[in-house]
């Protein structure tokens, strides 16, 4: 059999594999109507996500998973840390912010609205926030008929100190798991994989991983962060793996720096990310030509645990 061949069968055997020379990007212009989701697959789309979302079928996607603006508010001045003086990195950027909690409201109800629509009926989706947003996507989202199967807990054996001493240090993230109504009873569950990653024999919903570190945090060409909420590979191998299947289609409409579907891709589900900023699209691109390779076996959870509760110093893990 010549390489052809064998590409020719790969293509057929495994659909997430890219055609030769077939874009990874498409870039949304207003004279696009309608994107077929057999057309969409496994692309990135370059634009509003509200435009483009509008022109997506209903009820194709099986998996979707959201990462929205936390809308910090943070005060606009410089954080230096105690004893190296060294400015703290915060979430600052333009995306992040709101003129009032109405807008912010505003926005995730649209963006909720058009995600109930093109979910299959059987879908699921992720919402991951931090305590500044994640009740009022909560309210929003049960306002709106969704239904809340779980919340998440993803504690952080990394987290960023409290450097001013004045509040607890924030060490986790919660991440709401629904479907589209209470009606809903054929959703995809994978319960040895709920098993796995969570604590105790029981599988519960606490997730204790770091954040984004080393290699696989992106970095500009001046070595700083590409976007600074950048979620790290093993949280979304968890969302994918315990909440859907092979060969499912999986979304995320504000994509970032493209976790979702680079994970998808390396866990054999069809991906579709939209994301409106140049540079991040630039970013995945880059990333997307360097393939994950990944299997669905858990990582090392009692080391991070272990670490967490310092019953072992980092050193010695």
């Amino acid at each position: 059999m010549n390489k052809m061949e064998n590409l020719f069968n790969e293509l057929v055997e495994n659909p997430n594999v890219s055609k030769p020379d077939e874009p990874l990007i498409i870039e949304d212009r207003a004279e696009i109507n309608h994107y077929p989701i057999k057309e969409i697959k496994n692309k990135i789309i370059l634009g509003d996500t509200f435009k483009v979302l509008g022109k997506i079928e209903d009820e194709v996607f099986d998996l979707v998973f959201i990462d929205p603006p936390y809308f910090l508010q943070l005060p606009n001045k410089e954080l230096r840390r105690w004893s190296v003086k060294t400015v703290v990195e915060g979430v600052n950027d333009e995306w992040d912010k709101f003129s009032s909690f109405q807008e912010y409201d505003e926005f995730i109800t649209k963006l909720l609205r058009e995600i109930k629509r093109v979910m299959k009926s059987s879908g699921t989706i992720w919402v991951i926030a931090t305590y500044h947003s994640i009740f009022r996507i909560g309210k929003i989202m049960q306002d709106l008929g969704f239904w809340i199967l779980n919340d998440v807990i993803w504690v952080k054996t990394n987290p960023m100190p409290n450097w001013l001493g004045v509040r607890f240090t924030n060490a986790t993230e919660t991440l709401i798991w629904a479907v589209k109504d209470k009606n809903c009873k054929k959703y995809t569950f994978n319960k040895d994989y709920a098993k796995q990653f969570g604590i105790g024999k029981v599988g519960a919903n606490v997730w204790v991983l770091p954040l984004c570190l080393g290699e696989e945090r992106i970095k500009t060409e001046e070595g700083k962060k590409l976007h600074s909420t950048q979620k790290p590979i093993e949280l979304l191998k968890r969302v994918i793996l315990t909440s859907s299947n092979e060969g499912d289609n999986v979304l995320d409409p504000v994509a970032g720096t493209g976790t979702t579907g680079y994970v998808a891709k390396a866990l054999n589900r069809n991906f579709v990310m939209i994301e409106i900023n140049k540079i991040y699209v630039k970013g995945m691109e880059k990333r997307f030509k360097q393939p994950l390779r990944l299997n669905d076996k858990l990582i090392e959870k009692d080391k991070h645990l272990n670490s967490y509760l310092n019953f072992k110093s980092p050193n010695e893990l």
